[in-house]
């Protein structure tokens, strides 16, 4: 008999929740499908099964747990908060079932099944997908890797809900659901155009009180660290514009339009695609900590520890590379 379903904070999900007397694996299938797609007609014809059929099949599950799971409106359905509940915990067994058939069938022929990685993009993370792909191809050919390159806290919140397994990304800060393997420690650097005077050697925080600056979004983590550093000096940065995409940013600097603070390994790309200069902040210094994240409570596949002991190692070769400093667990690897 399986266990009831913990929900955030401790809670079970109904103690009436008899796994052992019918709700299966088909019903929970069902029901994440018509969460998707917000609509029961529709979800009973992908999944070729009569909407009334589809109907009876949510009302058992609903009378097992003894909880109302859908509203039903004019344009569709969408989830309760009990719902919402049983849709994440149901998207996490559904997988780990799918994770243990595929490893019997593929006992004893080698690693084999789908492992996601989410990769950070505008932080050292970019620089591993190619590697990553090669050494996964060599090693395991069995294994189907899936790259995601996307912001850290959709990363982080794909982990949460047990629809990623890992990914690296600039964060070390404890989140309930989550584990953090710190990796390396990226410093920070004044990147320029040509049009623009290279500051004085060495740059000082304080020299760029009056410099135009391009700048992510507040909730991006290498602009807290800039902002956290220009309020202990006392400072505010002088932000003309905010900007998330890389290939924007490279033509704002490319035309002269003014300066921004990037990590080594984007300023590094950013320098190359445009001829700016960068220079290290070194008074203070700004490291930004690159991290493993995955969940902090479901295993690992065969396949992702695998995954993950190649990425660990890939990471090592990294940090020389932007002349990063690796923290004691990554450095103990090489």
């Amino acid at each position: 008999m399986v266990s009831p379903v913990a929900v955030p904070g401790g809670a079970v999900l109904g103690s009436a929740f008899a796994w052992g007397h019918g709700v299966n694996l088909r019903r929970l299938k069902y029901f994440v499908k018509i969460v998707d797609i917000g609509s029961l007609t529709q979800a009973a014809e992908v999944l070729f099964i009569a909407q009334p059929a589809l109907s009876q099949q949510l009302a058992t599950l609903e009378g097992e747990v003894r909880q109302q799971l859908l509203v039903r409106t004019k344009r569709g359905v969408t989830p309760t908060e009990a719902g919402k509940v049983l849709y994440r915990h149901a998207q996490i067994i559904l997988r780990q079932c799918e994770q243990a058939r595929v490893d019997m069938e593929a006992a004893g022929e080698g690693l084999s099944g789908q492992v996601s990685v989410g990769l950070a993009p505008g932080t050292a993370a970019s620089a591993l997908s190619l590697p990553l792909l090669r050494t996964v191809r060599a090693r395991h050919p069995g294994i189907l890797l899936y790259l995601n390159e996307n912001y850290g806290t959709t990363l982080s919140e794909l982990i949460m809900n047990g629809r990623m397994d890992l990914a690296v990304l600039y964060g070390d800060k404890a989140i309930h659901g989550l584990s953090f393997l710190p990796l390396l420690k990226e410093p920070l650097f004044l990147v320029g155009p040509r049009a623009m005077p290279a500051p004085a050697q060495p740059v000082k925080l304080a020299d760029l009180r009056d410099i135009e600056l391009f700048l992510p979004r507040p909730y991006n983590v290498v602009r807290k660290l800039v902002d956290a550093a220009f309020v202990r000096a006392g400072m505010v940065p002088r932000v003309v514009a905010e900007i998330e995409s890389a290939f924007t940013l490279t033509a704002a600097i490319a035309d002269g339009l003014g300066a921004t603070i990037l990590p080594a390994s984007m300023a590094r790309e950013v320098v190359a695609a445009c001829g700016a200069w960068q220079f290290q902040i070194v008074d203070p210094v700004i490291e930004a900590p690159l991290a493993l994240c995955q969940s902090d409570h479901l295993p690992l596949s065969e396949p992702a520890q695998a995954v993950k002991s190649i990425l660990l190692e890939l990471v090592v070769d990294l940090a020389g590379t932007f002349a990063a400093t690796p923290e004691p667990e990554l450095a103990a690897l090489s």
